[in-house]
């Protein structure tokens, strides 16, 4: 049997409540038996500074070192004014620099999204896109995990009750897994 796809899962809120953290939780419990989820949580990064990219803060070095261990990651992002959160931003640009010690490089990753609109987070997942393939990563197109309406589809305990969004996560992480060993196995 073949080595399970080690997936490092982060959401782009640090809110208690966040529908984001819901869909994570979700996913660690719909995850394929070949693959296990880590998840990290993104508080206590700093704000980007330029200044300090070549030294940067431990939780970063940390941060980074999770990711380069990662076989595959696994996104949550709210949308906040039609794009990603600063958090998530911020962490990206932090495990992204300096030039030359991009920690995403060639890595498939995945994307989910939880909103109490009606397009469930689908612009943020699109930005999200745009800054993914600038950092050379593999984003898996199919299927979308966007959530609308999350107020009505996770309950007080942030349990995900929609029963087709429960099926697409599991077919998004049964997806990734295949995406990476497919990756893995391409001659370079």
């Amino acid at each position: 049997m073949e080595q399970p796809v080690r997936i490092l899962g982060f959401v782009g809120s640090l809110r208690k409540g966040s529908y984001n953290k819901a869909l994570m939780h979700a996913a660690v419990e719909l995850k394929p038996e070949d693959a296990t989820i880590e998840i990290l949580d993104l508080e206590g990064i700093l704000p980007f500074n330029q200044d300090l990219e070549r030294q940067p803060p431990h939780v970063v070095k940390e941060f980074k070192a999770e990711i380069r261990k990662a076989d595959a990651l696994l996104i949550a992002s709210p949308e906040y004014n039609y794009s990603v959160s600063g958090v998530l931003k911020n962490a990206i640009d932090w495990a992204s620099r300096p030039h030359g010690d991009n920690s995403f490089e060639g890595k498939s990753i995945a994307i989910m999204s939880a909103s109490v609109g009606r397009l469930g987070g689908a612009r943020a997942q699109y930005h999200l896109r745009q800054s993914l393939i600038a950092l050379n990563m593999h984003p898996l197109n199919r299927p979308e995990v966007i959530m609308p309406f999350a107020q009505d589809n996770i309950d007080a305990n942030g349990n995900v009750t929609n029963e087709q969004t429960k099926q697409l996560i599991r077919q998004l992480l049964e997806a990734l897994a295949q995406w990476t060993r497919k990756l893995k196995d391409k001659p370079q």
